[in-house]
């Protein structure tokens, strides 16, 4: 059963570790850019593993922002794994506690996807399995981009930056196509964040936390008036 386990969990860690490692060689590309050193970059990515809230916390980094300010942020923006691993523990056939925190740990969007749509029971193997393709792939990934951005030109490593704007874009996209009520909660974001920095009230970094909590508050108030399906059909 465990062989069974394993071999589905490569055949659908194969994909997941092919997507993380370009994105993760551009965060290590990032991370030696903004004056992260070797062993930061690989425990920025070994001990947090938060994809997206990585690229975040570099830029607070970069703008100057305090420990507890990125701490925090990166809480906010990853809230949502309490949800996903809560859920997924009701679907683990082997009810060992002791190997959840492990397996929360590897808990991603990409993960979690695989793990919610699969049919069979889910066993503590597969899991973990699955969970490994996608965290070798992006420590490796962190590794290999820092050690490569030595020998690249300090304009191309800059403009590596864009990595991050493709990764939050291509996570919202499928839903912004399909809901209004999320596409107004990214624009409405995107100008409260303009603004915030505008008016220079904020100490630096903040104005992202901010934002988090008003729009996280927002968007949930939107969806106990507006239902998703009354929304999809005006």
């Amino acid at each position: 059963m465990k062989k069974q386990d394993l071999r589905r969990a490569v055949r659908g860690g194969i994909p997941i570790f092919i997507g993380y490692f370009p994105a993760a060689v551009a965060f290590g590309i990032l991370a030696k850019a903004t004056g992260v050193t070797l062993l930061e970059a690989f425990l920025f990515s070994a001990v947090v593993f938060a994809g997206a809230s990585q690229f975040i916390a570099l830029n607070l980094i970069a703008t100057g922002m305090g420990p507890v300010g990125i701490v925090l942020t990166t809480l906010l923006v990853n809230f949502r794994h309490f949800l996903m691993s809560t859920y997924l523990s009701t679907r683990i056939k082997e009810k060992a506690k002791a190997w959840y925190i492990p397996m929360a740990f590897g808990v991603t969007d990409e993960t979690f996807s695989v793990l919610s749509f699969t049919t069979h029971e889910l066993t503590r193997t597969f899991v973990l399995a699955l969970e490994f393709s996608a965290y070798s792939g992006w420590v490796s990934g962190t590794l290999s981009g820092f050690l490569l951005g030595g020998f690249m030109p300090e304009v191309l490593t800059q403009s590596m930056g864009v990595a991050l704007y493709a990764l939050l874009l291509a996570i919202l996209m499928p839903e912004l196509k399909k809901s209004v009520r999320s596409l107004f909660l990214a624009v409405s974001s995107g100008l409260l964040n303009w603004l915030l920095v505008a008016m220079d009230v904020l100490p630096t970094g903040w104005s992202i936390i901010v934002c988090i909590l008003i729009i996280a508050s927002l968007g949930a108030v939107l969806t106990v008036s507006i239902p998703q399906k009354e929304e999809a059909h005006g």
